[in-house]
This record gives C-alpha cells, sequence and structure tokens, in this order.
C-alpha cells in the first residue's frame, strides 16, 4: 500500500473515476458529473469513468473483488496513477484495493480534503485544513506516515526511543504508535491555535449584532462570489472552478435611501461535504448562523441545478440553519442550456428569483425583496431626544428617511420612516422617546 500513497495529492496525474451505488437507492443519471469536476479541479486527467451498481457493500473492498480485477485491467489500459471512488472508503478497504487494483485508491472525502488544501491561502483556511485532513488521517495511518514529523525527545535528540520523554514505551515502540502521536499532538495544537481564531471571529460577528446581516449560501461554482461582487463591489476572488475560495468575506451593502446591511460570502458546499470539514469551518459558517436573511443561490444552468439544491439545503441542516429565513436564486439564467429543466426548475421553487449576477439582470427584484425582508413594513415615528444626543441623529439619518427635524429648547425632535424590523435597534437608545405616528 505504501508504495502507492507517498503522495496522497491528485495533481496531474492520470484518473480512473468510480461510482458504486447500491441497487436499493435511487438511480443517479449525473455520470459521475460532480465527481469529474472534482477530480479536474484537483489538477487530476479523467482518462476513464466506471458507474457500477452493487447488491451490497462489500466488507474488504467495497465494490467486490471481480469488480476490483476489471478496475486493475482499466488502470492498465489506460496507464492510469490514481482510482479515485465517488464514495467514502474504510482503511482497510482503501489498503485492499490498493493491493488488487495496484495503483493508488483516493476516496472521495480525501479528494475534497486534497482540493482544499491546494485552495487554502490565510492563515485561517490552512489551518482548517489540515486539522481537517489530520483527523481524517488518523485512522489510516500506516508507516507511511513517519514523514509528518522528525521524532525526537525532551533533550531534542533524533532518537525514537526519545519521543514524550521519560514514561514512554523507548526504542522498542513501533513507528506507527509513534506517527500516531505526533499527529495527536499536532491535531491538539490546531485545535488550539483554530479556537484563538475562532474566538476574534465570534467577537467580530458579535460586533455586528443590531446590523441586518445577510449571508450566501449555496453550491460551489454557483456564482456567490460573483454576486456578491457585483451588489458590493467587493472585489472578491472568481475564478470558475469548485471552491475557487475558502474564506468568508464580508461586505456592506447599500440600498437606496441609504439603509445598509452586512452581505458575507462563505464557502461552497457539495454533496456529502466530509464532516472533518465542517467541524473545523465551524467558525467560517458562523456567519450563516448568526444570519438574518440567507441567499441560496443555485447555478441553473448546471444540468444537475436540482441535486444541487438540495445537497446545499441538507448541508444548511446540518449547520443548523434549514430553518432561517432564505431566498433562493436561480442564478445563471442567462446562460441556461435547456429551457425545459428551467422551466422544471421555475415550476419546483416558485418563489425563487432568476437572476444573471454576471449581467445583473432582476437584481433590482432581489434588491427589493430583501428590502422587504430587511424593514418588515415601514412605520411612521416622531422621535424626541437630547440636542446633544449626536448617536441618536447620525443613526436616524443614516439607517431611516428622514421626513422632519425640529429643535426645541434642549431637544430634537425627527420624524421619520423606517422598516419594522429596525425598531428593537432603534430601542436599544437610552433616553430616547419613541411615538408612532399613524397615517
Amino acid at each position: 500500500m505504501e508504495k502507492f500513497r507517498e503522495n496522497i495529492a491528485v495533481r496531474r496525474e492520470k484518473a480512473i473515476l468510480i461510482g458504486a451505488i447500491l441497487k436499493q437507492e435511487a438511480d443517479r443519471d449525473d455520470e459521475l458529473a460532480e465527481l469529474t469536476a472534482l477530480a479536474e479541479s484537483a489538477g487530476a486527467i479523467v482518462v476513464d469513468k466506471v458507474q457500477q451498481k452493487i447488491a451490497r457493500i462489500h466488507p474488504s473492498t467495497y465494490i467486490g473483488r471481480g469488480k476490483a480485477e476489471m478496475i486493475k485491467q482499466r488502470v492498465k489500459r489506460n496507464k492510469a496513477d490514481v482510482v479515485i471512488f465517488d464514495n467514502d472508503l474504510s482503511p482497510a478497504q482503501i489498503r485492499e484495493l490498493e493491493e488488487v487494483i495496484e495503483a493508488k485508491v483516493v476516496d472521495r472525502s480525501e479528494l475534497i480534503l486534497d482540493i482544499f488544501a491546494g485552495r487554502a491561502r490565510t492563515k485561517q483556511a490552512k489551518l482548517q485544513v489540515d486539522l481537517a485532513q489530520l483527523e481524517y488521517t488518523y485512522p489510516r495511518l500506516t508507516r507511511m506516515w513517519s514523514h509528518l514529523d522528525t521524532v525526537t525527545g525532551a533533550a531534542g535528540g533524533p532518537m525514537a526511543g526519545a519521543v514524550g520523554g521519560i514514561g514512554t514505551r523507548g526504542t522498542g515502540e513501533k513507528q506507527l504508535e509513534i506517527d500516531r502521536r505526533l499527529v495527536s499532538k499536532k491535531v491538539t495544537k490546531l485545535k488550539r491555535e483554530i479556537a484563538g481564531i475562532d474566538k476574534r471571529i465570534v467577537r467580530e460577528i458579535e460586533a455586528r449584532r443590531g446590523q441586518f446581516k445577510i449571508c450566501l449560501v449555496g453550491y460551489t461554482n454557483a456564482g456567490k462570489s460573483t454576486l456578491m461582487n457585483t451588489l458590493t463591489d467587493a472585489g472578491v476572488y472568481v475564478e470558475d472552478r469548485l471552491f475557487a475560495t475558502l474564506d468568508t468575506r464580508t461586505r456592506q451593502w447599500t440600498f437606496e435611501g441609504g439603509k445598509k446591511a452586512l452581505i458575507s460570502d462563505t464557502v461552497g458546499f457539495v454533496r456529502n461535504l466530509p464532516h472533518q470539514l465542517v467541524a473545523s469551518f465551524k467558525a467560517t459558517l458562523e456567519e450563516a448562523i448568526t444570519a438574518d436573511l440567507l441567499l441560496h443561490v443555485v447555478d441553473v444552468s448546471s444540468p444537475d441545478a436540482q441535486n444541487q439544491a438540495e445537497n446545499a439545503k441538507k448541508v444548511l441542516d446540518e449547520i443548523k440553519c434549514g430553518d432561517k429565513q432564505t431566498l433562493l436564486l436561480l442564478n445563471k439564467a442567462d446562460v441556461v442550456r435547456s429551457q425545459e429543466q428551467f422551466e422544471f426548475m421555475q415550476t419546483i421553487y416558485p418563489e425563487a428569483i432568476c437572476v444573471s449576477a454576471k449581467t445583473g439582470m432582476n437584481l433590482n427584484l432581489l434588491t427589493e425583496r430583501v428590502l422587504q425582508i430587511y424593514t418588515g413594513g415601514m412605520m411612521l415615528l416622531r422621535i424626541t431626544a437630547n440636542a446633544g444626543n449626536g448617536k441618536i441623529q447620525s443613526y436616524l439619518k443614516a439607517n431611516t428617511e428622514v421626513l422632519k427635524q425640529d429643535y426645541t429648547d434642549s431637544s430634537v425632535i425627527m420624524e421619520v420612516r423606517l422598516g419594522k424590523n429596525q425598531l428593537a435597534e432603534l430601542q436599544r437608545f437610552k433616553s430616547v422617546q419613541i411615538e408612532e405616528i399613524k397615517e
């Protein structure tokens, strides 16, 4: 097994894709489209695809030895370097498959983790991906992982017996056990570093309390970053590939009349996103958890648009956002390939807004819907405050429509129009009298 897995990355390797589907499961007609996109995003060159129906999962090889032998012949014929499964495999299954197939075997979660590792740019993202990879790797350790660290003891000696100092097994300890301890220590260290970053992120999110928060969510490569750039001129990095960005970006979205909201772009979802990534990116996904409104972006031009929408919804359910107020956006409506599918999507999602983040199509309708939710209906109020209270005056001028402003003695009286949802925010100001004016 070790000779095939000196490097788990799949960049520029010839790959054969395998999809094993239990017969009792619903038919899937995507022809491994998503796995193909994932493999190509990782840098692999797809040379063959095999989609097999199996009666049951075989404990040793997942697909059965006969099918594994068939894949071995395809590997030889295509001179493939790696076999990528659209399934999650156990360490024992990977080991057995590699012995039969005589090539490196990578499962779905490992492929996604590899992509994330190649995309991470900021310190936070790199730490999160490192943690997810190590937690995924830990139960799969063999001697191949001895490169994870230099074996040293308390005095810095290079001997294996020095690991952990007094109380360890000494020179007779197996390399596998040493590697496991090294990984465990690294996981602890990474969790400590991430916890520190998480606290800062949570503090930043808490500081935005009282502001209307919108979060872009959806399948990877659905156009979330493009939409954010169009709405806010954010300048977020955009590329036509899966998981182009891993870091959350928050920008201010200004509406007509001076109303402002915060809008955040989050990491994209895929079907069966590895739970290690969901856990390690918890703080990143906190933006969605604390948002007042989710904009669920779906690439309606994709042949698999419905499944992508449903899979993104499953991830939202997993992070406890399934019941949050959501607007569904059928993006890339300007480049739909199948009018029949487009009309089908509009039928099953009648409340969705068809938009194009690239051309700006129907973004005015999106803005109107967001404003309706933001304001919750308009109210006319008379606000009386101390004339020296510049904070309330600044807030009202920035966040409401000021209709009238008068000064009497030491007080300022302002008549304003604002959304009902803003009332709770306004009531947090002290020594301010609020009176509703019936129109």
